[in-house]
């Protein structure tokens, strides 16, 4: 018989370099479905992202090729490219081949970025069939191919010559067929996420090409007004309660919030929360501090101005939430993201900064606009009117199948009275439950 018992010192695996990403990719990227396929292009972009939250970056563009390819081109600084006094490699082949190798470790490359781990650019070469990386830089055109899973075909090389005002890195790639479920990237999932940064740094112009088609499709974002033209976006085709967009921000110990609301007249709520310009689907503390104080002012601002009356109860979090559409961007120094997908923001000491910078925020606003607060304040009162009628009429509907599980009911009924003999039933002869006598 074959031994099963072979847990030896052997069966212990030690995974180097990039096999551990193309092993278990789902860990880095989610899945290997059309979420983590596009997972490959947000690493990217995310990266150029970074250089224009340091101030380096105008112009990032994102080019769809035949076949699948993907290219994305920005105007940052540029990679270094000397050696790597750690790894005796080129900074770029550092970047693209060492896990948990990048500059946002506190070392002075970035204040703030949305890339943590320093596997993001790794995780794409190990998950790519082919990989090349341009960097223009010092007036020359620094150049390296990666083949294979994430394998440098030669150490990087110095192609051509450059503008000496010229600076910027171009990463072109194309997804591993034995890894993904499909390579097909689609243009709408693409151009949603990309608009999204766009609106998160204003000012920065975004491009999107496709030219896996004729005519080729392009589509570019810039906005200036950056998360109020967001929230106009995503109200457009509703009924507005109040026509300026709530807009609040403030720092504190190099802790940014950035928030932007606007109700309208329908009943369901919008709210889209960001930390670093990572969307965090799951919130997190920036999330949970921006709903406090907006349940805490709203209710203290419609008790003071007789709004809200004393016998009514107090809004919750889902009143004050109906018909409201919002986002809130964080930009933190040193996050803590819940695994390398980023879902959830857990900083602690984001709760309290969040809640003051929009409850003071949002306080100015309602005093400054009246009748505005008002409106808002009475939506949410019809809300709550709204959420206790349900409440009751659940209650009573449960209470009616309760009474017919047992088969009691028109037989049974609540005690009007504590005086036991206006209350209580005797049974007469002949009577099986009660029902004749309650009748009687």
């Amino acid at each position: 018989m074959k031994d099963e018992n072979n847990y030896g010192d052997s069966a212990i695996q030690v995974l180097e370099g990039l096999e551990a990403v193309r092993k278990r990719p789902g860990m880095y990227i989610g899945n290997t479905h059309i979420a983590g396929l596009h997972h490959l292009v947000w690493e990217i972009v995310d990266n150029a992202v970074d250089e224009a939250l340091a101030g380096y970056c105008d112009d990032i563009e994102v080019t769809v090729e035949p076949g699948n390819i993907v290219t994305v081109k920005d105007d940052g600084r540029g990679m270094p490219t000397g050696i790597n006094k750690k790894t005796g490699l080129s900074t770029i082949e550092t970047i693209f081949t060492v896990l948990h190798a990048g500059g946002k470790f506190g070392g002075g490359g970035y204040k703030v970025s949305g890339g943590l781990h320093g596997v993001g650019a790794s995780v794409v070469n190990a998950l790519s069939d082919f990989l090349e990386v341009y960097v223009y830089r010092d007036g020359e055109v620094h150049y390296q191919r990666f083949e294979n899973g994430g394998k440098p075909v030669e150490p990087m090389k110095v192609i051509d010559k450059c503008d000496k005002e010229r600076t910027g890195t171009t990463v072109k790639f194309h997804p591993d067929e034995t890894v993904f479920e499909t390579t097909e990237f689609d243009f709408n999932i693409l151009s949603k996420r990309l608009q999204e940064m766009a609106f998160l740094n204003k000012g920065i112009r975004i491009i999107l090409t496709d030219l896996r088609e004729e005519p080729k499709k392009e589509i570019e974002y810039i906005y200036n007004g950056g998360i109020i033209e967001y929230v106009q976006m995503l109200n457009k085709n509703n009924t507005v309660l109040h026509d300026d967009v709530i807009y609040v921000e403030g720092k504190v110990d190099d802790i940014s919030i950035e928030i932007a609301c606007q109700y309208n007249t329908s009943y369901q709520s919008q709210l889209y929360s960001f930390a670093n310009n990572i969307h965090t689907p799951e919130g997190g503390t920036h999330e949970d501090g921006v709903k406090q104080a907006l349940t805490r002012v709203l209710n203290s601002y419609g008790k003071n101005a007789k709004i809200l009356k004393d016998s009514d109860e107090s809004l919750t979090g889902e009143d004050v939430r109906e018909g409201l559409t919002m986002i809130i961007s964080c930009k933190h120094p040193d996050p803590q993201f819940e695994g390398q997908t980023k879902t959830k923001l857990g900083n602690s000491e984001v709760r309290k900064i969040g809640s003051d910078i929009f409850g003071n925020g949002l306080e100015r606003f309602l005093m400054e606009n009246p009748d505005q607060a008002k409106n808002i304040i009475e939506k949410a009162i019809l809300a709550s009117n709204a959420r206790i009628a349900a409440k009751k009429a659940r209650e009573l509907t449960r209470r009616k199948s309760d009474l017919d599980v047992t088969n009691f009911y028109g037989k049974l009924s609540d005690c009007k009275s504590k005086d036991p003999k206006e209350c209580e039933i005797f049974l007469v002869e002949g009577d099986s439950a009660g029902g004749s006598a309650k009748k009687g």
